[in-house]
């Protein structure tokens, strides 16, 4: 006998561009965000679970190819993402991605879902995470340094989870600039453009920088972070690519994903490999402190790592059933005989 359609094991779930975006919006973009920073904040309780590796990185001189895997012993995921700071200029994405998890007890897919879209999401999401633990509380102005793709999920993410009311923005570009704050009216939020970056962190309590050259930069200098504020800095995500003096660094108290992966990518690869860190999720767990007082620096120096991307598409799995926004794909070989493999190729013609 010969199969004339796929079996279900055969079939898997795609989350095309167009799905995610009606995944979104059937949501909202602030309630997501905020939902799966949950999943997030959960999969950072169980981090001890975890299977953890720095990313897989391919550099060349015009950016950076990644494979980004993890798995809890039951799931497995991965993430494939490319960063070029040149493609803007071109007209291409700078950051395009895709995901996928499956099954450890026989490997098989489970979901295959853009991860562009999603992983603006989960970018913002962790940010909101890291800051719910280390930002001063009651803190109501966010600067917002860098306005490209990132900038209104990370707006909407601090609004949501954080309870801000403010967001100061500054970019090089003031078109980009312009494009945040036209994309985030009827929001709610208070939106200041400013004319420089010192302008836009005056009377912030949180400094985000998000900036996209792959370059040594200095987006904030020493003298213009002041006592008590949280820094999120998360566009020094790669070899070569900073974004504050190493003076800030020294002065505030450094949190990070995972150690081996941010010292070779983010901020602290400007100090000596045994400059003291410490990890988010050992913050969230209760193991450390965060926040002390109210005249502390903290930074959070975020590569993105891959466990929050596995929180993610965990999350848009979840949504399936209830959104209907997915196609199911034919992409698992399924002969009647698993042996017989040859066998279902010929019948086929």
């Amino acid at each position: 006998m010969t199969k004339t359609t796929p079996s279900k094991l055969a079939m898997v779930p795609f989350v095309s561009v167009d799905d995610m975006m009606k995944i979104v919006n059937t949501i909202g973009p602030a309630k997501m965000i905020a939902e799966i920073a949950a999943y997030i904040e959960a999969d950072f309780l169980r981090w001890e679970q975890f299977d953890k590796t720095p990313r897989v990185a391919a550099h060349s001189d015009e950016g950076v190819i990644e494979l980004m895997p993890t798995s809890d012993g039951e799931t497995y995921g991965f993430k494939y993402v490319n960063g070029h700071p040149a493609n803007m200029a071109r007209g291409f994405q700078t950051v395009t991605a895709f995901g996928v998890l499956a099954r450890v007890d026989n490997g098989y897919p489970v979901l295959l879902s853009e991860m562009t879209v999603l992983t603006a999401l989960r970018t913002a999401a962790t940010s909101a995470v890291a800051a719910k633990y280390l930002a001063p509380k009651g803190a109501t102005t966010m600067a917002m340094i860098g306005n490209g793709a990132q900038c209104e999920f990370q707006a909407l993410a601090f609004q949501e989870v954080i309870g801000i009311d403010t967001v100061r923005l500054y970019d090089i570009d003031p078109d980009a600039t312009a494009k945040a704050a036209r994309n985030l009216e009827g929001t709610g939020l208070r939106v200041i453009t400013c004319a420089s970056a010192q302008e836009a962190v005056t009377g912030a309590e949180i400094i985000t920088t998000c900036t996209a050259d792959k370059q040594y930069a200095t987006i904030l200098t020493d003298n213009m972070v002041g006592a008590g504020q949280h820094i999120n800095a998360i566009g020094g995500d790669c070899p070569g690519k900073t974004e504050l003096h190493r003076d800030i660094l020294l002065r505030s108290d450094i949190f990070v994903e995972y150690p081996p992966q941010t010292r070779i990518e983010g901020e602290i690869q400007q100090l000596d490999d045994d400059h003291p860190v410490t990890e988010l999720w050992k913050v969230i767990a209760g193991k450390v402190e965060g926040r002390r007082d109210a005249a502390q620096i903290t930074l959070f120096d975020s590569v993105g790592f891959a466990t929050e991307d596995f929180s993610a598409l965990r999350y848009v799995r979840d949504q399936l059933e209830g959104t209907g926004h997915f196609t199911l794909l034919d992409m698992l070989a399924d002969p009647d005989d698993p042996r017989d493999l040859f066998g279902m190729v010929k019948r086929a013609s």
